[in-house]
């Protein structure tokens, strides 16, 4: 495949997967007030019509066929009025929509992993004509499924025919120069020329959910080319001539005007007064400075956007999409520059001269023009969680469904902005927190919740908000609860309980959940219950930087917090020395440093160092022991304690010195190095400093598990 046609399959499938996400939140929305709105009809076929003709012209037959045939059952509904559906016919389509969405998102999907689309999508679609014919009262489900598809043939097989109705046909269109006389043969009293952004591509599918959109308005036209959803040929004639309305007075040119002025990849557009039609004539004299409703109305001249700057669209919000490889190779050369900036600053060759007044200014300068450079790019990437969130709706609306339990969904926050690549990281972790709460969080039946003396309906709350450096998102029930007793029993019985079960606290409890192999569910479920459990969530989570924890009360429910770092691109770091090594801690782990003296030292019953800090006792973790560094500083009282914390683990690490603050690119570990796991020894990372070194960069939460590892 060229890249022009990649850039036409990315942009479909982009167009495709919001459209039916689009959709989906319009039918969850629509099920819970138990009936469709006018407006949910117009946009439910709006969404057909376009995922239609661009998988027509993408060849997508599948995906067409299904869209075709909602298209023409809402069309029904639309000329027929929503009492033409009584309540039960309105609970067997909104099964058939959703059944129907499903669909048309695994074909999707199928495109996306370059798989083979289905050849027969028969069981459906005769579903849906089925249900047609019962609402409409019609006899031949045959004819009803023939007239479709016979006017897609007949489109595509005669354009000649599908253009008779309008005054002129495709073949004028060819003539179209850009010369007034040699506008189509229309009656309409204006013409309104339209050219898209150059490159955009899919210039006729533009042109065809252009006209969509317009008639949704209610707005009546002719368009030329007139074949552009069934001929993908057109795009090149609307890229050379451009896109024509015809339209039949004034009033409709200017409200075709007023909504093109909001829409994207709008180039320019010019009014041109039909000749024939034209009723008086206009002096020629108009100067290029006369006001926008006089310059329309000379026929000799196009209004163009260089000419009039009501056509500029200068309210118009200018979106593009962009490959997320491209978003990351600009923030690897952003990051590059972060690091050749700190070089040429920190070069011990300049410190060395004398008069550097100048060239301090202009670093000070570059390091302002360096920081919003990376603060533009970085906020490129960002993206609300909102599209993970919402699509929990469908999983809480299937579970509810097959599971017989009334649940509500709560969402909170769902504008707060993460980095996209971690965006896509927890969708499966949260998906699979949700259905837990769902399976065997929230109580049977309604009768368990009253005697328990809660609302009958169950309520999951999803939030989300962000701090300086990270999002915090939670996933609350007010089902069952953890009991500790029967996570005790179950960790004893699968073997995972490292001390005494009187020792464990509730804190410790609840992290068992997250113990590899742990698992409350005794039967397998649909939902839950086969072997992939909550260690996997936990890991998937820590791979991009997060942590998981667990809080919960018997008989009041559960809590689920993710914290995910905004991103995992640049982060701010302190640098730290042990013997002749440098190290970066994330800044977002410090809590605190300070000396101590050896007699605030005191030891475990094992022998281990801890500290006192705030009421509460810290373990102490020597770098220099761990990792086996030479360093003079041994002594408590000459080194420095770092108290860091990360998810449930908060400790105190002793390190020689601090060097400072810094803003720090992380580098990936190389590749040849994953097979002695580093990371498992509280290495996430490297990056170099101004100097031209590598520091590493540590992982607060496994430095603690590989400490705990060496030293037990």
């Amino acid at each position: 495949m060229d890249n022009g046609m990649d850039n036409m399959l990315d942009m479909y499938l982009f167009e495709t997967n919001s459209l039916l996400e689009q959709l989906d939140e319009l039918l969850i929305e629509a099920e819970k007030a138990g009936d469709f709105t006018v407006d949910d009809v117009n946009e439910i076929f709006r969404i057909m019509h376009t995922v239609k003709g661009s998988s027509a012209m993408m060849e997508f037959s599948s995906l067409m066929h299904i869209a075709h045939h909602i298209e023409d059952l809402f069309f029904f509904i639309r000329e027929n009025g929503l009492d033409s559906l009584d309540n039960s016919h309105k609970s067997i389509l909104f099964d058939l929509m959703f059944r129907s969405t499903d669909m048309l998102r695994a074909e999707v999907s199928k495109v996306e992993n370059n798989k083979p689309l289905s050849d027969n999508v028969d069981n459906l679609t005769l579903e849906i004509n089925s249900f047609l014919k019962k609402i409409s009262k019609e006899v031949p489900p045959a004819a009803k499924e023939a007239k479709p598809s016979e006017t897609v043939k007949a489109q595509e097989a005669s354009p000649e025919t599908s253009a008779s109705a309008s005054p002129a046909s495709s073949a004028t269109l060819e003539d179209i120069r850009i010369e007034l006389a040699e506008c189509p043969d229309d009656p309409a009293a204006f013409f309104l020329r339209i050219f898209f952004d150059e490159g955009c591509g899919m210039e006729n599918l533009r042109a065809f959910m252009l006209i969509s959109s317009l008639k949704e308005s209610g707005l009546e036209f002719n368009s030329y080319p007139s074949d552009v959803e069934t001929n993908s040929l057109s795009a090149g004639t609307i890229i050379e001539k451009g896109f024509f309305l015809a339209l039949p007075s004034r009033a409709e040119a200017d409200s075709a005007i007023s909504q093109i002025n909001n829409l994207n990849n709008i180039r320019s557009y010019e009014l041109i007064e039909n000749p024939r039609t034209k009723m008086a004539p206009v002096s020629e004299k108009k100067s290029a400075a006369a006001s926008a409703p006089a310059a329309r109305e000379s026929s000799a001249a196009a209004v163009s956007p260089a000419a009039n700057n009501g056509h500029q669209m200068p309210s118009k919000q200018n979106l593009i999409s962009v490959n997320l490889a491209k978003l990351d190779n600009l923030v690897a050369i952003v990051g590059e520059i972060v690091i050749t900036e700190s070089m040429v600053t920190s070069s011990p060759d300049i410190q060395n001269l004398k008069n550097l007044d100048s060239f301090l200014k202009a670093t000070r300068q570059l390091r302002k023009l360096t920081d919003d450079l990376q603060d533009i790019v970085m906020s490129l990437r960002m993206v609300p969680v909102s599209g993970v969130f919402q699509k929990m709706n469908r999983i809480v609306r299937d579970m509810k469904q097959k599971l017989k339990k009334d649940v509500r969904l709560t969402i909170i926050g769902e504008s707060t902005e993460v980095d996209k690549s971690i965006v896509d990281s927890i969708g499966d972790p949260i998906m699979h927190i949700v259905r837990n709460s769902m399976d065997h969080g929230i109580e049977e039946t309604a009768e368990e919740r009253i005697a328990a003396g809660k609302d009958p309906q169950g309520e999951l709350i999803l939030s989300a908000s962000h701090t300086t450096n990270e999002v915090i998102i939670s996933i609350s029930d007010d089902g069952r609860g953890a009991d500790p007793a029967g996570i005790l029993a179950k960790a004893k019985r699968n073997g995972i309980l490292t001390k005494s079960e009187s020792e464990y606290t509730q804190k410790e409890i609840l992290a068992l959940l997250l113990a590899p192999g742990f698992s409350t569910n005794e039967v397998v479920t649909e939902f839950s219950g086969r072997g992939v459990g909550m260690d996997v969530v936990k890991k998937n989570v820590e791979n991009i930087g997060g942590t998981i924890s667990i809080t919960s009360e018997l008989g009041k429910g559960m809590r689920t917090t993710l914290k995910i770092p905004l991103t995992m691109a640049i982060v701010d770091g302190m640098e730290i020395s042990v013997g002749k090594s440098v190290f970066t801690i994330p800044i977002a782990n410090i809590r605190q440093s300070f000396k101590v003296k050896n007699e605030d030292v005191i030891y475990d019953t094992e022998g281990n160092e801890i500290v006192k800090c705030m009421n509460q006792f810290y373990p102490i973790v020597r770098i220099h022991r761990l990792y086996n560094i030479e360093t003079e500083i041994t002594s408590i009282e000459d080194g420095i304690l770092v108290w860091v914390e990360s998810g449930d683990k908060s400790y105190c690490l002793f390190v020689d010195d601090l060097l400072g603050e810094q803003q720090v690119v992380v580098k990936p570990l190389p590749v040849f190095l994953n097979s002695f796991n580093i990371k498992d020894s509280g290495i996430s990372g490297c990056t170099i400093l101004g100097d031209g070194n590598i520091s590493i960069i540590l992982d607060v939460l496994n430095l603690y598990a590989a400490s705990h590892n060496r030293y037990y």
